[in-house]
């Protein structure tokens, strides 16, 4: 009879599974682990996140809100990720991309980058990401208390004597629960998932934060919660990019708000002016404001429209109470802060 063999636990052999995929990503250079979770997505640039992010605010009722207060500085420690997330949006005002910028001395060109490059000067420290979908974007081998842990040491260089009480803190900035630290990725809620990205995104307090959806599956207390930390994030005089469809969170969060139709923003407005008096001037954007229940909760009529084949003319065309002719046959061009053939006053 040969040698008994000796049994490893489960959960020892994910973790050394874990390292040693660690280990063969930084070989060849990869992103590693929570600090690409809290800049972006493993697989592909900051740009692309960006573009992926914008896409996705095109469906029904969606809004874009940014609130920067010193937009120009963070963009420009930024400059190539805040020019690819501007050609996404169509920031020609035509639903177009936009001309490409030039990069700024010391800024890096998020197309030709290597993985490398992104890897360890972009992700996380230069641009911040609270992914869609953050369950899929933590590696299911680790507890929420090894990836804060790791984006610590890796961003800010926080020392080993001082990294618990720091990963309490990183937790506690986005209300995810201390006894829920060494919880498993699979372990944890929709809302608790959100929390833990929320949470290694702020870690490295980067001059631009792409916020994609951040308060989906939070309950209102903590919708609250999450805008007023992001907030707090562009106070601090950082650029924040917010995806949502929550026009409450928008509210409570943008300095300067833009609203997506079928693809392509529609108007531009500050926040004041579009919650408030005057109000928005496109018609989708105040049948948006109308459909919410404090306000006549009355909603859009029809539906939107097949990206793959859009009308001829303004897409909203169909559904809009003051459409014309013009409107039927012809894209409205975007001025004055609107893409409408009769912008409306309040």
């Amino acid at each position: 009879m040969g040698p008994r063999r000796r049994q490893v636990p489960e959960d020892r052999r994910r973790r050394q599974r874990g390292r040693r995929g660690l280990r063969r990503r930084r070989r060849h250079g990869e992103a590693e682990g929570p600090a690409a979770v809290a800049g972006g997505e493993a697989a592909g640039s900051a740009a692309g996140e960006a573009g992926t992010a914008v896409s996705a605010a095109a469906a029904e009722s969606a809004a874009v809100s940014t609130s920067a207060p010193s937009a120009a500085s963070a963009a420009s420690a930024a400059a190539s990720a805040a020019s690819a997330a501007s050609a996404a949006s169509g920031a020609d005002g035509r639903g177009g991309p936009a001309a490409a910028a030039t990069p700024a001395a010391g800024s890096v060109d998020l197309i030709a980058a290597d993985e490398r490059t992104l890897a360890r000067t972009v992700r996380g420290r230069r641009v911040g990401l609270v992914p869609q979908s953050p369950a899929a974007h933590l590696t299911p081998v680790r507890t929420v208390r090894a990836h804060l842990a790791e984006s610590l040491r890796e961003l800010t260089g926080t020392p080993r004597a001082v990294l618990p009480a720091a990963v309490a803190a990183a937790a506690e900035r986005a209300a995810f629960p201390a006894d829920h630290l060494d919880r498993y990725p699979h372990e944890l809620s929709g809302g608790l998932a959100q929390r833990a990205a929320t949470a290694l995104a702020l870690v490295g307090d980067a001059p631009l934060l792409l916020a994609d959806e951040p308060t989906t599956g939070l309950d209102r207390d903590l919708v609250d919660r999450t805008a007023d930390e992001l907030r707090r994030h562009a106070d601090a005089g950082r650029a924040l990019l917010l995806i949502t469809h929550d026009l409450a969170a928008a509210r409570r969060i943008a300095d300067r708000v833009a609203v997506m139709y079928a693809g392509r923003i529609v108007e531009v407005a500050a926040a004041d002016r579009f919650f408030g008096a005057p109000g928005p001037r496109h018609p989708y954007a105040r049948g948006l404001l109308a459909a919410l229940p404090e306000r006549d909760f009355t909603p859009i009529p029809g539906m939107p429209p097949e990206l793959g084949a859009l009308p001829d003319g303004c897409a909203f065309a169909p559904r809009c109470a003051h459409a014309t002719d013009e409107c039927l046959r012809t894209v409205p061009r975007f001025t004055d802060g609107a893409a409408c053939h009769h912008p409306q006053e309040a």
